[in-house]
């Protein structure tokens, strides 16, 4: 049997004990020594470390078996390893991240199922090479889930089904709910800390980070923990933390599952905004929404409990036909069916981005209307916004050329044109037309109305080359919906910024 230490820079960690293969010697043997570093290999005498699963900046994570039970169960020991690049402050914030999950994995592991298991935690104190000294080692031992993480889904498929990222939400939105409830934010959502078990359910891992809260209080500011494209910007200003903040980051998350792109290739820094909608266009529209909304940039704006979320993503009520029964608040969704790929060790990802408490970072703003805590449109960016008023104000000008060439001025009000103007920008708002759609719709207006005779007899009534004015007649009330737009997004931004 091949033991491995757990001592960090050990250059020969694999240890092949023979003896070991005989169950009596393995339940038995007091210890195992590394035949390298003579470091103690048998983990306060009960934990047998088989291989090393993943190491980041914080910690790493090694497969183990407690040979103090009959089946030698399977978990995970993770060691406290800092990266020594770390400041002296840093180093503390690690350790306290450490014990902080030993913590919260007894307090909400133990009674969570999606949630792993704490087994034990503890410190040991080891000799080292050089006569005198010691090392100190601080240990956690917990459930082994035997599946994937979503990073390494992705990463093997490249994009999830939209009804499989439904899935994951739907879960780890039960999960928050649990987490919430008991005084605690996670804090660190991410794709590496969401693992889909071989039996198809979803467990949310690393709670290193959490956050414990006042239930229905400000959670006061933020140690500056986050991990970089999945934390709000309240969270990356190193402001307060609030439920709504771990629903951001999963919204983040499945955004990165069902376009297989990173989230900064996703964030239009120029405009504030998440564009990522033409790069999943097989989304549902209700879950489309409900991320639209997690995503907004204030915190207040978004949906306020996991709880909501779930609401929002259920199907409207049919009408009832018959006595039905109605589940239980605590009902867990049933599974999901589990991922074609075969289930892989759990590894442990990198860990979260430590950055100084303090450190000045703008919240990013966003121009998305929000009526009665619902978003109306879906974010557009600026490109998009003043495109589609040039659009508006060639089109609209088209329209009336053609329409006072046939009804004259005294059968159109100024109401008629305020209405055709709403229409106009309500099917781009809806984006029932957009892009390339933009163009061909213009394209197919300008040659009506230039080869249909009586759609520009106005035009034709003030002498010159009629094709020539038309064009620019539409091209200046164009030129004047893109001037009026930016105005208006201007003086938008800057309310938005001192209000």
């Amino acid at each position: 049997m091949d033991l491995y230490c757990t001592r960090p820079g050990c250059p020969h960690p694999v240890n092949a004990f023979a003896d070991l293969d005989q169950q009596a010697t393995l339940k038995t043997v007091p210890q195992k020594y590394c035949t390298t570093c003579g470091m103690e290999l048998i983990l306060v005498g009960r934990y047998l470390p088989l291989k090393l699963l993943g190491q980041g900046g914080f910690g790493a994570a090694f497969l183990a078996r407690d040979r103090y039970t009959p089946a030698m169960r399977l978990c995970v020991v993770k060691q406290f390893l800092p990266s020594g690049t770390l400041s002296p402050a840093q180093l503390q914030i690690a350790q306290q991240l450490f014990e902080r999950e030993a913590e919260v994995l007894e307090q909400l592991g133990n009674t969570h199922p999606l949630i792993p298991d704490l087994f034990a935690f503890f410190e040991l104190t080891i000799a080292t090479t050089q006569p005198g000294k010691q090392d100190k080692f601080f240990y956690l031992v917990q459930e082994y889930i035997d599946g994937q993480t979503m990073e390494e889904e992705a990463i093997q498929k490249g994009t999830l089904p939209s009804d499989d990222v439904r899935a994951m939400l739907k879960e780890i939105l039960e999960v928050l709910t649990f987490v919430h409830e008991n005084g605690s934010i996670h804090r660190d959502i991410k794709p590496s800390n969401i693992m889909r078990h071989c039996n198809g359910r979803f467990y949310l891992l690393d709670f290193g980070a959490v956050k414990q809260a006042t239930k229905g209080a400000a959670t006061g500011r933020s140690t500056g923990i986050y991990s970089l494209g999945f934390a709000p910007p309240e969270q990356m200003a190193g402001g307060e933390v609030y439920p709504s903040s771990d629903l951001y980051a999963l919204a983040v998350t499945c955004l990165m599952l069902l376009t297989g792109k990173q989230p900064n290739e996703l964030f239009d820094s120029y405009s504030n905004t998440w564009t990522w909608r033409s790069e999943a266009p097989g989304v549902n529209r209700s879950l489309a929404d409900a991320l639209d909304r997690m995503l907004l940039p204030t915190p207040n704006q978004r949906f306020q409990t996991a709880e909501a979320v779930l609401a929002a993503l259920k199907p409207p009520a049919k009408p009832r036909t018959g006595r039905s029964s109605t589940p239980s608040k605590r009902a867990v969704s049933p599974a999901p069916s589990p991922p074609t790929a075969p289930p892989q060790p759990q590894v442990q990802s990198a860990a979260p981005v430590v950055a100084p408490s303090g450190t000045p970072q703008s919240v990013a703003s966003q121009s998305i209307k929000v009526s009665r805590g619902r978003s109306t449109i879906a974010p557009f960016s600026t490109i998009e916004l003043l495109g589609g008023a040039a659009f508006t104000g060639f089109e609209g000008g088209l329209l009336a050329i053609a329409l006072v060439s046939l009804l004259g001025t005294s059968l159109l009000s100024g109401g008629f044109w305020l209405m055709l103007l709403i229409g106009l920008i309500f099917l781009q708002s809806r984006r029932t037309i957009e892009r390339v759609d933009l163009l061909i719709a213009a394209g197919a207006t300008l040659a009506i109305v230039l080869l249909v005779p009586p759609l520009h007899h106005v035009v034709a009534a003030l002498g010159g080359n009629v094709w020539v004015t038309v064009v620019v007649i539409a091209g200046l009330v164009g030129l004047v919906a893109i001037a009026a737009t930016a105005l208006f997004r201007i003086i938008f931004n800057l309310l938005s910024t001192f209000l």
